[in-house]
């Protein structure tokens, strides 16, 4: 490389099913190497055919995807990238393949617990409540995002003139809904609604609140009958989303305790986060342990009815987990 040169950008691929919530940890990541360094991310969503699906990953090879599905690994006398990084169940096999086939060349990033020969990727990024371990493994609180000061703030301009003007505290509400460990049938979603009206009206705030894909219909409409008096916006999803607006605008945030990425994301703004309590249907540890790990970085606690303010270190998980990886690629290339 001459003198003065720039170096040389990374190139950064991200593979996923497809999933937005799957997806978007690996971009997430993928965004904070390239906060930190010059890159270029290409992006491959698969799946297996309908037939392959259910076969135990050491058993599928590449001509089972579905034909769908982008080329997830390069074509012959095609470059493999310097960085790749996966999540889920559906890219395990792909990874080992690519850190093979690549000849140690791609540095293989899996994200989540991968259950699955744990030890064989170049590094596994994992939420810290999942309990794996390893010289391969980087625990972090929660999981990689795309959550960025600068996310946020382009992301708010859509919507600084519905919001900005809204009295405060403004306070943003994500709702998730019906998971393996949780659920939020209706009455639960008219009690929730009604403390948070409380707290609100008791305050004179606003409420800017939106809804998951995994939120009940029933749920959402005795939310919505409850809290759209309140000055504020909520989100029905038609047209742009105002998500990162949210967090932006936000004085306050609730989540229910149902999803960890939107805790580990709110977790990232510096604000308040209070966890809305949802109806367990099975014992959920693993949410447990985030939650106190949240409560420990003094950024959430329950939600107790109240809008009390407290201030916190802003988690920057991602962007550690990016570090990491680039730090590991220095050593690697000597």
């Amino acid at each position: 490389m001459e003198v003065g040169s720039p170096p040389k950008a990374l190139t950064i691929r991200v593979v996923s099913d497809g999933r937005i919530g799957m997806e978007n940890q690996a971009l997430g990541l993928a965004e904070a190497l390239q906060r930190l360094s010059p890159s270029e991310i290409t992006v491959r969503r698969v799946k297996w055919r309908k037939a392959f699906d259910k076969l135990p990953s050491a058993l599928k090879a590449p001509w089972m995807l579905d034909p769908a599905s982008d080329d997830p690994l390069p074509g012959a006398g095609d470059a493999w990238p310097d960085v790749w990084i996966a999540t889920g169940r559906a890219t395990l096999p792909l990874s080992l393949m690519a850190r093979r086939r690549s000849g140690g060349k791609t540095f293989v990033v899996q994200t989540q617990d991968p259950r699955w020969r744990t030890g064989d990727y170049d590094l596994v990024v994992a939420p810290r409540h999942d309990g794996i371990a390893g010289p391969n493994v980087l625990s972090i609180t929660g999981s990689p995002h795309r959550i960025s000061a600068e996310r946020l703030a382009e992301g708010a301009k859509t919507f600084a003139d519905r919001l900005e003007s809204l009295p405060r505290p403004r306070v943003a509400v994500l709702i998730g809904g019906k998971s393996r460990a949780y659920d939020l049938p209706e009455d639960h979603a008219a009690l929730l609604a009604d403390r948070i009206a409380t707290a609100v009206t008791a305050t004179g705030g606003s409420l800017m609140l939106t809804f998951s894909r995994r939120t009940p219909e029933a749920a959402k409409a005795a939310m919505t009958a409850r809290l759209s008096g309140l000055p504020g916006l909520i989100w029905d999803g038609e047209g742009p989303n105002p998500y990162f607006a949210f967090l932006q605008f936000a004085d306050h945030i609730l989540v229910t305790e149902d999803s960890a990425n939107m805790a580990a994301e709110a977790a990232s703004t510096g604000k308040p986060v209070h966890i809305l309590p949802m109806v367990a249907t099975k014992p959920a540890d693993k949410f447990a342990r985030l939650h106190a790990d949240l409560r420990e970085r003094g950024a959430a606690r329950p939600f107790d009815g109240t809008l009390e303010s407290w201030t916190y270190t802003p988690l920057v998980e991602t962007d550690r987990a990016a570090r990491e990886i680039l730090n590991r690629l220095a050593v690697r290339n000597g």
